[in-house]
């Protein structure tokens, strides 16, 4: 009888992970401290519960709260507006004379600004190094974390520019205190408000510090790489909208009165 041949089928060749690349498994290591990782592994191929998709949760939650945010500091900017008409009787002359006296900002309010600007730049970087998928790819290997030692510095940066911020805020306050403008009762509507103004954007600012302090702190307590990612990205899109609302403020306090 003739043989009969059968084909067997060709096995697959992985392709070598080049840059950008992912590595040649369905699941990614964790990249923990030793090499190879810590035995686990994230499943990538999971939509429910991958590292891509808790990143999106993440995101989705934070811009929710910042869509609050953001509609909180336009209704204190709707009643900076409709402050401007306020007014009282003169008991001597019987008119009506406005309460709104507009105020000159203190110049340091610009420096701030270029300030606030730079941090949000040093704040992509470590965003961006964080992801920086040749490092990344590394550290799922379990070849060490240099996607980490990247972001550290940048952060660190961010940090350093963010309290001298706040540093700044504090000194706009005591200079225009000093022009007779304090924060009491018997102060103008326009100095009111910029008071109010300028106050609410600094406590939302001091939580993105907390969240930078956090990060520097406790990032190299994190063994898995998605969760550093997460956190530095969370805080990124929370430092950049905070700046983006500081812009719009100042509009309002210089050109709005």
């Amino acid at each position: 009888m003739p043989a009969t041949i059968t084909r067997r089928p060709a096995k697959k060749k992985r392709r070598a992970p080049g840059l950008g690349g992912q590595p040649p498994l369905d699941r990614r290591p964790r990249g923990g401290d030793g090499g190879g990782g810590d035995g686990g592994g994230d499943n990538w191929q999971n939509e429910r519960g991958g590292p891509r998709e808790l990143l999106l949760r993440i995101r989705a939650f934070v811009f929710s709260a910042l869509a609050a945010d953001m509609l909180f500091f336009a209704i204190l900017v709707t009643v900076f507006f409709a402050s401007h008409g306020a007014s009282h009787m003169d008991p001597r002359t019987q008119k009506q004379i406005g309460d709104w006296h507009p105020i000159m900002l203190p110049p340091i309010l610009y420096l701030n600004t270029a300030i606030l600007l730079l941090s949000g730049i040093t704040m992509e970087l470590a965003r961006r190094n964080i992801f920086r998928e040749i490092d990344a790819l590394e550290e799922w290997l379990g070849m060490g974390r240099p996607a980490l030692h990247r972001a550290l510095p940048w952060l660190g940066a961010t940090l350093t520019l963010g309290s001298l911020f706040l540093a700044g805020q504090w000194v706009a306050w005591r200079q225009l205190t000093a022009q007779g403008f304090a924060f009491n009762q018997y102060a103008t509507p326009a100095s009111y408000f910029f008071y109010l103004i300028t106050g609410f954007h600094a406590a939302h600012l001091l939580i993105g510090i907390l969240a930078l302090v956090f990060c520097l702190t406790a990032l190299g307590l994190l063994r898995r790489m998605d969760y550093r990612q997460i956190a530095i990205d969370a805080t990124a899109w929370y430092w950049h909208t905070m700046s983006l609302i500081w812009l719009l403020l100042l509009a309002v306090l210089a050109f709005g009165q």
